[in-house]
């Protein structure tokens, strides 16, 4: 009886952890997202301000508040393990790992510090950029901790997401391929000011890459900025366009949407009728 108990309470436990790490709607729900949302802006901040010269006092301020923010999200990470129905399914979940990787390199740095001066420079460094990949947890679905929005507005703003992820993740790999070597790259401004004016094939020339590790990059970004934002521009398109029909899907094909006025399917001939307004 007592481990059936148990096992009751440690169901609901997970169940409870699970609703409020996902939960958009309730006060508790809404100044969780609120509270990740602030502290990955915070994350992503501490690592354009560290390419800066700063004083050694601040920069170990912001070292301190880096190793906080990511034992928090460490702290998150597990939850939505312990939380999840499927665990397995969880780990291997896209926003999961991107929740993992963000934060290994500050983990790696505390966990092992006689390998800082190696863990904090290199590849180590690269993973970090993605942190700004946390974002998209946010824009997982319609409903926000603002509220619900509509389709179109939620793709509107994975665009506008996919492009500001595209340009700080491209700056930063850039940065740091190029930063020690390239003269004209000091900060993380000036990868990113290279990283906009090379997307959007301006090209002044007055920054180019010396490495072949900042040539491919160069490359990568552009390709990726040719195959994501025309798609997700093409579904935004796509849904202003389709206004008009009625989102009926036909039984027998599975066609979706359809002129207000179809009684066939135009694609099988299927009687899907609708009901109109001759008013109208």
């Amino acid at each position: 009886m007592g481990r059936s108990l148990s096992a009751s309470e440690d169901r609901t436990a997970r169940d409870l952890i699970q609703f409020y790490l996902l939960d958009h709607q309730t006060p508790l729900g809404k100044g969780i997202d609120l509270a990740l949302l602030g502290l990955n802006l915070v994350f992503v901040g501490i690592f354009v301000v560290e390419t800066y010269p700063i004083a050694a006092e601040f920069r170990s301020t912001l070292w301190q508040l880096e190793i906080g923010i990511a034992l928090v999200f460490a702290v998150e990470y597990l939850l939505r393990l312990y939380g999840a129905r499927d665990r397995v399914t969880e780990f291997f979940n896209g926003y999961t790992m991107v929740d993992l990787l963000s934060i290994l390199p500050t983990l790696s740095v505390v966990l092992l510090p006689a390998s800082v001066s190696v863990l904090n420079v290199g590849f180590l460094r690269v993973i970090r950029v993605i942190r700004v990949l946390r974002f998209y947890r946010f824009t997982a679905d319609a409903e926000f901790f603002f509220g619900t929005v509509s389709d179109n507005t939620l793709r509107a703003m994975k665009l506008l997401l996919t492009i500001l992820v595209l340009l700080f993740t491209s700056a930063g790999l850039f940065y740091s391929a190029e930063s020690g070597t390239n003269p004209d790259v000091a900060t993380f401004g000036d990868s990113f000011y290279y990283t906009v004016v090379s997307l959007s094939t301006v090209g002044f020339g007055d920054i180019t890459p010396t490495t072949s590790a900042g040539r491919w990059i160069t490359v990568g970004s552009i390709l990726a900025a040719i195959v994501l934002i025309p798609r997700q521009a093409s579904k935004i398109l796509k849904e202003w366009t389709s206004r008009d029909k009625v989102n009926v899907t036909c039984p027998e094909c599975g066609l979706e949407y359809h002129e207000s006025d179809a009684s066939h399917c135009k694609a099988c001939g299927h009687v899907i009728y609708q009901q109109t307004d001759s008013r109208e």
